[in-house]
């Protein structure tokens, strides 16, 4: 039977991966209690040059500041749904936390995914070239892959160049981008492609049969912080900034 979806995975395993996406965003929601909204301090200096040069409401304000760190949480999640999606071409296999992120059944390629060109400093770059090389070393037949989900532009290259002032070069390291690795390891040029233009349907699909009891979760920060201000009769932002820095010199006059 065809796939309604997309021609190199399964519907039932790209369903799947959507629904581990979605219980991801759900759980990301739920965790976001005052308690964990505050454990990074807030700048509330810099939200109130938010709230008066933007001119956003401080309830609101802080709903896009909760918002924010529940993104920065899901982008995690995003790197997981591509290994997950990868994972299910014939031949391959995500990691599932095992030094890899994807590799061939038969150990002819191994693939670190980052979701972002940018999400390393040159620590971590080094860490992950030594990485990949081991993994070329110990397989000689192994091809292995930097993956860049979203790049700068399409390539596949060798990975080499001066990294903490070491010049690291291999035969069989490389770098490459995310549409180009799943033409790689799906033998379908327009792979990526597929899967952005089949996502809006199969979320519709997944979501439709989700049940409808399903409780959606839900933050409960700004409403703690809120039952806070009815009997201390601050604003918002004095509320979180209180409850932030009251050890700092004054601040416990708020």
């Amino acid at each position: 039977m065809k796939n309604k979806y997309v021609n190199f995975i399964t519907d039932e395993h790209l369903l799947a991966c959507i629904g581990n996406l979605h219980n991801a965003y759900l759980k990301a929601k739920n965790n976001i209690t005052k308690k964990s909204f505050y454990s990074n301090k807030v700048d509330t200096i810099k939200l109130t040059f938010d709230s008066k040069f933007n001119d956003i409401d401080e309830e609101k304000l802080i709903q896009s500041e909760i918002l924010r760190q529940i993104d920065k949480s899901i982008n995690n999640s995003i790197g997981t749904f591509h290994e997950q999606i990868l994972g299910g071409i014939k031949g391959y296999e995500a990691g599932n936390l095992s030094g890899y992120d994807i590799k061939a059944t038969d150990n002819t390629l191994f693939a670190d995914i980052k979701n972002k060109h940018n999400t390393m400093n040159s620590s971590a770059a080094e860490a992950l070239f030594q990485k990949l090389k081991r993994y070329a070393d110990d397989y000689k037949q192994a091809k292995c892959y930097w993956v860049q989900i979203l790049a700068k532009g399409s390539f596949c290259e060798l990975w080499s160049g001066d990294i903490n002032g070491k010049e690291y070069s291999h035969s069989r390291v490389h770098k490459i981008s995310g549409d180009q690795f799943y033409a790689l390891i799906s033998g379908q040029q327009d792979a990526m492609f597929q899967l952005y233009k089949a996502l809006p349907s199969a979320i519709k699909d997944y979501l439709k049969s989700v049940e409808e009891t399903e409780e959606i979760a839900k933050n409960s920060a700004l409403e703690e912080i809120k039952s806070e201000t009815k009997t201390s009769k601050r604003t918002v932002l004095d509320q979180i900034t209180f409850e932030n820095y009251s050890y700092y010199l004054g601040f416990d006059k708020l």
